[in-house]
């Protein structure tokens, strides 16, 4: 297998999780570190031998690299993205894709112009149940797919909102929909394999006062096959509390709780299917440790020059989802298509 050089746009908290990943990456020579505070770029480079590492994104671009990975502030996506594929490297850039949708569409139009690939994270469809009920959702096993429901109840301290980007609506481009409750939107987006057609969302601020933005959402949303989803979130309960995102089918269920699905289905034994993740996975268990499959699926793609998976078109899907909560939300309209 090539070896692959790689930089890093960004060395903040969800930094460690790459650092991680990298370390079990031997195909992989970490060659450069960027972030605005040059003292945190300057520790993840330390962690590798021979990485260079400054706090100008102009650095990296004149390095001699394959792919780049961004790990910036939400409104960032886009910019480092584009500067990225316009000097000739492969891209891996963490969820949103981008906080509008005509900036993605900027995005995949630079990705394509460059002929480099441009993947997006959203590790939680590399959950083992996840992946299983997929398969089984596309055999027909669950029948006709009637509905759908997620709850998110997390805790985000007011602290957390006390940088210069978090809580805003021109850089974070929402709260808890976009920052968190994203990837159970994204997981039904993928489950159901169909786009939604109409969305009646409240969103409001009720707690965490200290920001512009929402921290508590709901929807019912309507998908193409006629199955209705009911989504909440919040990030003022008292913790961390595992998340929950079931489908329903004519046939049966699926239930993850956290990493972990339940499938029932009628006429069969009930089966629980488990997280394997390694011992030295680092981040927070409730964010879904599966960083590292989808990072090592990325790269094994571009090593026999496939499609990536989770595109930049795919990813936009799941952010037009987001702002159409927000636009149904702010207008109290529940005719957002």
């Amino acid at each position: 297998m090539k070896k692959w050089r790689v930089g890093v746009i960004g060395c903040g908290r969800i930094s460690s999780v790459y650092l991680a990943a990298f370390k079990n990456m031997p195909e992989l020579e970490v060659c450069f570190a960027v972030d605005k505070r040059v003292e945190r770029a300057k520790a993840f480079s330390e962690e590798f031998d021979h990485c260079g590492y400054s706090n100008k994104i102009e650095d990296i671009l004149s390095q001699n690299l394959d792919v780049v990975h961004i790990l910036t502030p939400h409104h960032l996506h886009k910019e480092h993205s584009i500067a990225c594929l316009n000097a000739g490297f492969h891209v891996l850039t963490e969820k949103p894709i981008a906080i509008l949708e005509s900036d993605a569409d900027d995005m995949i139009e630079a990705a394509k112009r460059n002929g480099k690939q441009l993947g997006v994270i959203f590790q939680n469809r590399y959950i083992e149940g996840i992946r299983e009920v997929k398969a089984m959702i596309e055999a027909g096993e669950f029948g006709r797919l009637t509905g759908a429901f997620s709850t998110l109840n997390w805790w985000r301290p007011p602290s957390y909102y006390e940088c210069d980007w978090k809580g805003k609506w021109d850089k974070e481009g929402g709260g808890v929909v976009i920052d968190q409750a994203i990837h159970s939107l994204d997981l039904v987006r993928y489950l159901m394999g169909c786009e939604p057609v109409k969305v009646n969302a409240n969103i409001d601020r009720r707690v965490l006062t200290n920001i512009e933005v929402e921290d508590v959402a709901d929807a019912a949303i309507v998908f193409e096959n006629g199955a209705v989803y009911s989504f909440y979130a919040c990030n003022y309960y008292t913790s961390n509390s595992p998340i929950r995102v079931e489908i329903s089918g004519e046939n049966g269920t699926a239930l993850l709780t956290q990493n972990e699905v339940l499938i029932k289905i009628k006429g069969r034994q009930d089966k629980t299917i488990y997280p394997v993740v390694g011992p030295d996975v680092q981040g927070e268990a409730y964010w879904g440790n599966y960083h590292e499959v989808q990072i090592r699926d990325f790269y094994q793609c571009l090593e026999e020059g496939k499609a990536v998976p989770i595109d930049p078109e795919d990813a936009k899907k799941t952010l037009k989802l987001v702002l159409d909560i927000y636009r149904s939300g702010k207008a109290k309209n529940p005719n957002i298509f």
